[in-house]
């Protein structure tokens, strides 16, 4: 009868540490009914499941614990990871709009540069039309002149006059002579006086040469007759 209330007593004891989970060995090994080595046996498994699940719940503790912190770490890393993907997302923002801005401004650049370009392209197309049309114009000239100069050389080979032409045309008035005509006979006046001029000259130049053959045949007699003269004093 006691060994069946002291089994009961022990089944109680189990059921109620399960539920607790904080039972001593005071409370589980009765102190009065020990009577047998089976008892003993029965006292040592129950004590020895209860140290395990102790051991399983301290475990378990340490676990939780541990997971609390793991969580505690990964929220952290996620509140980290959220700030450093809210500053790229800023940084990309900014990029892009530094991009945006840099682009329009190239745009502007490009579309400044190609109106200069357009601007001197049309500036050399029309200095490049004047120079062609200064030098079609100087062509012309050119050719105006050549032909003039042709003109004026065969009217100068025409200006030469007879004396009976001279005296024809200088009988007419001015305002009825052709320009070659007055300037014949404006060459005849200037050529007529030249050539009486040289005409005196010549004679002028024959007569002093005549009178310096004269004076170098009176220095040749005057010094042969010095020589004969020096010769007899010796």
């Amino acid at each position: 009868m006691s060994r069946k209330s002291s089994k009961e007593i022990r089944k109680v004891n189990i059921s109620s540490s399960l539920e607790s989970e904080d039972i001593s060995l005071e409370t589980t090994i009765p102190t009065d009914d020990v009577s047998s080595s089976e008892e003993r046996e029965g006292t040592v498994k129950i004590t020895k499941q209860l140290i395990e699940r102790k051991e399983l719940l301290h475990n378990l503790q340490l676990l939780k614990i541990e997971l609390s912190q793991k969580n505690l770490m990964i929220d952290n890393l996620k509140v980290e990871y959220l700030t450093k993907i809210e500053e790229l997302e800023e940084k990309l923002n900014d990029a892009i709009h530094q991009k945006q801005l840099l682009s329009l401004r190239l745009d502007s650049q490009l579309a400044l540069q190609q109106e200069d370009a357009r601007k001197h392209q049309a500036l050399m197309k029309q200095e490049m039309e004047t120079i062609l049309l200064r030098q079609k114009q100087l062509e012309e000239t050119n050719h105006q002149l050549r032909e003039r100069a042709g003109d004026i050389r065969r009217s100068l080979r025409d200006l030469e006059l007879t004396d009976d032409c001279y005296e024809k045309l200088k009988s007419l008035p001015e305002d009825q002579l052709s320009i070659p005509e007055y300037v014949s006979i404006r060459f005849y006046e200037v050529v007529h006086a030249l050539r009486k001029e040289l005409s005196d000259l010549q004679m002028k130049k024959k007569s002093l040469t005549e009178e310096l053959s004269g004076y170098k045949s009176q220095l040749k007699c005057l010094t042969e007759l010095w020589m004969i003269c020096f010769s007899k004093q010796l």
